[in-house]
């Protein structure tokens, strides 16, 4: 029977043992750590040079390569000189393949989990064709490599400036910091930088030991990519609050087997020296292994999705809610706020809040950002479209930053131009303006109102329901939806646009889908408004008056999906007999911050606009 060792400088507490038989040969395996000790290190591969069949040298690694540059690390070189009669591995090409594989592994069974996530590497040296898969799926990368090696207060942003540190790193990598430099103000320093880009993180890439000095504050909600976590570093980390581990480390007779200590099975089972095993060698093993990486959650399967969402003034008065600009404007001309409303429209885009707390019943989490531009919708028409685009590629920019992996267009952002298709080309991430979204949910609003107010016959099987619908917008993204999914539902649809040739189009188009509606066009919606049971209005009026609301029946439903809306509350609180829905709102699961029994109160977090994170239909 062969003996294979891995000799370890983490912790003794880890140790074990077992037989196996592998790759035909019956072998002893051994873990035994050092707590740190070199010298401890040294004296125990001197006694198992005679003994072992091969040695693996645990938390080391002797060389990586990082672009065109070959590193090697100094201290692995001198463990590896003692042993002179057996071979001695620490598994650095195994672990390259085991963590590469757990990140693609994880990115395919978990669905784009790693999209535009902000991931922290301690090292992209150590890790650098780890980090070339993650730059993959995000930009959103750094690496803490000047921070821990030299004790530099900075953090590289990109894997280019990887590669740049690593053709100068090698001159000053090995500098001797002086005493004051390794500890006291400079060390707390370098730990309150470390944990800021921690905190700021999503996903941490790190050898697990590595964590032991953080907790909650720094881990809670996070996905940690590691190796070897056994049940112990598991509850560990379950302490910390950490939501997914990733380790492509195999599992071998209950053991979690470190890249090193599988390495020396491998080359005490073959006989071959480290240089001898090809990469079709270790393809081999590991699919004879068959195992895969393991994706853990330690509290629970906790998925958190990130969205941003595009905001802005619909008018003045949003700018009058600022105190300083609310006690300027009581005693300031018009002239003022006119002038203030051209100079907002030039303002970068900033991040106007943070929403958290939703949660779907499976247990996915959305948290996302609402970024504010400036302009309002009387600013946004006046400009050329190409100065709004300037700026919501600028919101994009930001919100790529801050890790969202969508961003949805609100209100007027996407009406501008070509309906966010400009926009959607050039931003460095998904773009949705939710019109879909919106108008089913303000169909759903509308639908779910008639049925409360009961004063329609209920449709028999798949029969129409009896009553008159108007679309007013009917030619927009929105509008057009509307009308085809009323077309197929309503006895009598009426489309309204100024728009007479997309008019006559979308008459087209709904009767090769739907060839027994009843279609009827207008450019103006007074003329038949009187006789209508529902009314769906989703232009982009910009406060113009699109309807006179007392041209309407009692017992009228209006679903307003308009921002600004069609319907101000003044003309809707002329028809007290009329519904009026305020559309482009949902009430979304899960439970606000300062709430404890929501959503059982019905109360609810809701965001405006039309956007898949948070889309339409207000409930009622």
């Amino acid at each position: 029977m062969k003996h294979v060792v891995s000799i370890s400088l983490g912790s003794s507490s880890q140790d074990f043992d077992f037989i196996t038989d592998f790759l035909g040969e019956k072998l002893h395996v051994r873990r035994i750590g050092t707590n740190g000790s070199t010298a401890e290190a040294v004296k125990l591969i001197k006694q198992w040079n005679t003994k072992a069949a091969a040695i693996g040298l645990g938390v080391l690694k002797d060389h990586y390569k990082v672009g065109s540059r070959r590193f090697i690390e100094k201290d692995s070189a001198r463990l590896l000189a003692v042993a002179t009669r057996v071979p001695v591995t620490t598994g650095g090409r195994l672990s390259d393949i085991f963590q590469e594989w757990a990140v693609r592994h994880a990115q395919t069974h978990l669905g784009s989990f790693f999209n535009n996530a902000r991931v922290l590497f301690f090292s992209g040296l150590t890790d650098y064709k780890l980090a070339l898969a993650m730059a993959e799926h995000t930009g959103n990368l750094q690496f803490a490599d000047p921070l821990l090696q030299l004790g530099v207060p900075k953090l590289l942003g990109s894997v280019e400036a990887l590669n740049l540190y690593a053709d100068g790193a090698h001159y000053v990598k090995d500098w001797t910091l002086p005493a004051a430099m390794a500890s006291g103000p400079v060390k707390e320093w370098t730990r309150f930088v470390l944990r800021r880009a921690m905190q700021k993180a999503s996903v941490i890439v790190a050898p697990v030991h590595e964590l032991d000095d953080f907790g909650l504050e720094e881990l809670g909600g996070k996905t940690v990519i590691t190796a070897t976590v056994n049940d112990e570093r598991i509850a560990q980390l379950r302490d910390k609050g950490v939501a997914t581990i990733i380790d492509g480390s195999p599992v071998m007779h209950g053991h979690v087997l470190g890249a090193n200590l599988l390495d020396a099975m491998v080359l005490a089972a073959t006989g071959k020296k480290p240089k001898e095993i090809l990469e079709d060698d270790y393809l081999e093993i590991i699919t004879g292994l068959h195992s895969e990486p393991r994706i853990i959650h330690p509290n629970g399967f906790q998925r958190i999705n990130r969205f941003a969402f595009v905001i802005h003034p619909l008018s003045q008065e949003y700018f009058k809610k600022v105190k300083p600009i609310e006690l300027l404007s009581q005693v300031s001309p018009p002239v003022l706020m006119n002038s203030l409303e051209k100079v907002m429209a030039y303002a970068p885009p900033f991040v106007y809040s943070r929403v958290t707390g939703i949660q779907s019943p499976t247990g996915v989490q959305a948290e996302g950002w609402l970024i504010s531009v400036g302009g309002t919708p009387k600013e946004i028409m006046r400009h050329s479209p190409e100065f709004t685009y300037r700026r919501l590629l600028d919101a994009a920019a930001m919100a790529q930053r801050l890790g969202a992996q969508i961003m949805g267009l609100g209100a007027f952002t996407k009406v501008v131009g070509d309906a966010g298709l400009t926009v959607a080309k050039r931003a460095p991430l998904p773009i949705t303006t939710g019109n879909s979204y919106s108008a089913s949910g303000a169909l759903w609003a509308a639908h779910d109102a008639l049925l409360r107010m009961r004063l329609l016959p209920a449709p028999r099987g798949k029969q129409r329901v009896k009553f008159k619908a108007m679309v007013v917008g009917a030619t927009g993204a929105i509008g057009s939806v509307c009308a085809r999914l009323l077309a197929k539902a309503a006895q009598e649809v009426y489309l309204v646009s100024p728009e007479t040739a997309k008019l006559l189009a979308l008459k087209e188009s709904i009767l090769l889908e739907t060839p027994d509606a009843k279609l009827f066009l207008s450019a103006h919606a007074d003329r038949d408004i009187a006789d209508m049971d529902m009314v769906v209005t989703a232009t982009s009026g910009a406060g113009k008056k699109v309807l006179d609301i007392m041209k309407v029946k009692p017992g009228c439903v209006i679903t307003d999906v308009a921002r600004p809306l069609d319907l101000p509350p003044a003309e809707v609180a002329k028809r007290p007999d009329v519904l009026v829905i305020e559309s482009g709102e949902i009430q979304l699961p899960g439970r606000r911050a300062d709430e404890k029994h929501w959503p059982a109160q019905g109360r609810g977090l809701c965001l405006p606009g039309r956007n898949h994170c948070a889309g339409a239909g207000r409930p009622l």
